[in-house]
């Protein structure tokens, strides 16, 4: 029997041949995908010599900063960092 091209049907006259598909993006699961990307960001930091902090506040105080963040059209960490700029010097 000949083997016709366009017959994709017959599995095993084309068991071997390889078939582009959609690559595989990245070997590692999702999880660890998230851990290095992380390690990543902290270096990149790190780098431009930034230190990160930790704060909690009331929700009142926190959109508050959300509110005069999109005012503004910045991030809130970067509201935050003018601000306490600003009380310092």
């Amino acid at each position: 029997m000949a083997k016709e091209t366009s017959d994709r049907i017959t599995h095993d006259l084309f068991a071997d041949e390889v078939r582009l598909g959609r690559p595989k993006s990245n070997p590692h699961p999702r999880k660890v995908q998230l851990k290095i990307n992380k390690q990543k960001q902290i270096l990149r930091d790190k780098q431009k010599g930034l230190k990160r902090i930790e704060l909690k506040v009331d929700m009142q105080l926190f959109e508050s900063l959300n509110e005069l963040s999109k005012k503004q059209n910045i991030s809130r960490g970067e509201l935050i960092n003018q601000l306490l700029h600003a009380q310092i010097n």
